[in-house]
């Protein structure tokens, strides 16, 4: 399985990349490259953004689907390939043949079986699951012992419209894991796009303890790790930054050991 994406790339660079070159077919050439197609010979190639790719590589791909043949850039020997192809893209295709921007041909040659992905924000179902498959993913790349999302955190995510998507969805949460303070991911980990939308009495809870005695900013505090944590003291303790021990006293003084 290869994937390309498309929209990276210009079109000489899109053609060289999906059908490789020969040793001197142009400028910084200097040996022959085989390409993703050929690569992904006897098994399968998804081209991303695929409404983005330009026509003059678009009657390539359509060659290869019909004949399963190409020539590398600046080659002159065909090449057969067997390849499944699967292609995206966020936008109208049937919009830009009728704009003369998409190739009609290509068109219904890709459009043998359909699946349309509502956006996000018509399934908020997924975005627990896409999150915490970015969070694993992203936590082992940077080495961070991050062990999941706050509930409060969770919430503001799955309220989100996520306008950009998956994508969008996926940099949020390698931003808060490259940027995490805790073992869990809370409401001050998000992006402020998001965060700005979180009910004030969840963002500013620590401004709030100003007019508390100590006692009860102590109090309130521990509350607030606990249920955080989902009533884990050890993981409690870790952000409060004091002892098992001392949390188990506190919570002991408090009369807090039902709360989590």
């Amino acid at each position: 399985f290869i994937a390309v994406h498309c929209a990276a790339l210009s079109p000489t660079l899109l053609e060289s990349e999906l059908f490789g070159h020969e040793k001197g077919a142009f400028t910084g050439a200097v040996e022959m490259r085989r390409g993703r197609f050929e690569l992904a010979d006897g098994g399968t190639i998804f081209l991303d953004e695929i409404g983005e790719v330009d026509p003059s590589v678009q009657v390539k791909i359509l060659r290869v689907l019909e004949e399963r043949t190409f020539e590398r850039v600046g080659g002159e020997q065909t090449i057969e390939v067997d390849v499944r192809l699967l292609a995206a893209t966020n936008r109208s295709l049937h919009q830009l043949v009728a704009e003369k921007r998409f190739r009609e041909d290509l068109y219904y040659r890709l459009h043998v079986v359909r699946i349309h992905l509502p956006p996000l924000r018509e399934r908020k179902e997924d975005i627990p699951l896409l999150c915490e498959h970015f969070l694993r993913h992203f936590a082992e790349e940077n080495h961070k012992g991050i062990e999941g999302f706050t509930a409060e955190a969770m919430d503001a995510l799955i309220a989100y419209d996520w306008p950009g998507n998956v994508r969008e969805l996926r940099n949020a949460v390698e931003r808060m894991v490259v940027l995490a303070r805790g073992p869990r991911l809370g409401v001050r980990d998000l992006p402020p796009e998001i965060r700005q939308n979180v009910p004030r009495e969840q963002t500013a809870s620590t401004g709030s303890l100003r007019n508390l005695t100590l006692r009860e900013a102590e109090k309130r505090l521990i509350v607030e790790a606990l249920k955080a944590n989902s009533g884990n003291r050890t993981r409690a303790a870790e952000q409060l930054g004091i002892s098992r021990r001392t949390l188990h006293r506190k919570i002991k003084e408090y009369g807090l050991k039902d709360v989590h």
